[in-house]
């Protein structure tokens, strides 16, 4: 049973939200944002509250001769209803990540498996782009290292639209791939990988970055086998000196990379500061799904066999083309559902 003493706290803060919002007075944005947080949780809270509400209603019923028949006809089926919307309701109460409605910086880089595993980086980016495109997000590289053949050396995106942290963030880690390479003249199947890292953009008010503990460079940039050189030195190389982490943008804009760069950095610090949060507050139990050691090999993607095995949750789907393809809803799904069901798990031990 969920306690009615915590859904009229949360209905009474949305009507007050509400009023507000209604009146034109305090932080509009901030109100906003509040509002859009708490209207699904409500309309959670008001369809439990109305199944109640029916549950009683048909239960005094039943006192009534004329009204018996009726009554007994419907309490089975709201009572069957009963556990759905409870749990439903549980879900919506969770506590929410706040960078979950956040657009995404995606890092893709090949593992073991030399060009093979750089060609797999390849085929990752093209999955998570077809991905984007279904959704409807925006889907733009702001920086990638090619190889002769084709594959991925090192690919940085960002991905803006509407929930892009909130389904993505499961992808960071270690994909592995089974295949015949198509540099392999024997036929034998190798076992290579690739490192995907999902970060929320991070805002200024996230992360403040000292100028001085910059070290700034600009370099001569150049595309794959020699494509596209720039003659100018407009890449520039971004060296966060306390962190050791290295970005780099090679638009043809000088002052366009380092917005760029600087974007990268500021979620590559908020992403670290996000894990050592959660490491704190998962010191005393295993790591959630999402939580993101991007050394765990997460996912293996078998072709002879058609066949892609989630290993975090033990989903195998025998569609390993439609995935390839950017069919990642059913996997995502199973993988937001497994992380609930242990954030339920946990509230109520």
């Amino acid at each position: 049973m969920v306690p009615l003493e915590k859904l009229a706290q949360i209905t009474e803060r949305f009507e007050y939200v509400e009023a507000r919002m209604s009146a034109g007075s305090g932080d509009i944005a901030a109100l906003g944002r509040e509002y859009a947080e708490l209207k699904p949780i409500v309309d959670e809270i008001a369809e439990y509250r109305q199944l109640l509400d029916d549950i009683s209603e048909a239960e005094e019923m039943l006192a009534d001769p004329e009204m018996r028949a009726l009554a007994e006809d419907e309490l089975p089926t709201l009572k069957a209803r009963l556990p759905e919307v409870e749990q439903s309701l549980r879900v919506a109460l969770l506590p929410k990540d706040s960078a979950d409605e956040r657009p995404a910086i995606l890092e893709i880089r090949p593992g073991t498996g030399g060009e093979e595993a750089a060609l797999f980086a390849g085929d990752l980016l093209r999955m998570y782009q077809r991905y984007a495109e279904e959704k409807g997000w925006r889907f733009e590289i702001i920086e990638e290292q090619a190889t002769e053949l084709g594959g991925i050396k090192e690919v940085v995106a960002n991905i803006q639209g509407q929930g892009v942290f909130a389904r993505l963030k499961y992808e960071s880690g270690v994909h592995r791939v089974q295949r015949v390479p198509t540099t392999e003249s024997g036929g034998r199947i190798h076992t290579s990988a690739a490192t995907v890292a999902v970060l929320p953009e991070a805002q200024d008010v996230d992360i403040k970055i000292d100028p001085n503990e910059l070290r700034v460079d600009t370099m001569r940039s150049s595309g794959a086998g020699g494509q596209h050189v720039n003659t100018t030195d407009s890449a520039v190389r971004i060296t966060h000196i306390p962190s050791g982490i290295v970005v780099t943008s090679s638009e043809k804009s000088q002052h366009r990379n380092r917005e760029i760069a600087m974007n990268v950095l500021r979620a590559r610090l908020y992403d670290l500061e996000r894990q050592r949060i959660d490491s704190e507050r998962a010191s005393d139990r295993k790591s959630q799904v999402g939580s993101g050691d991007r050394s765990e090999r997460i996912r293996t993607y078998n072709f002879p066999q058609g066949r892609m095995t989630d290993h975090r949750i033990g989903l195998t789907l025998y569609k390993l083309d439609q995935v390839m393809q950017g069919d990642l809803d059913e996997t995502i799904d199973a993988l937001i559902a497994d992380d609930q069901a242990a954030k339920l798990a946990e509230m109520e031990a």
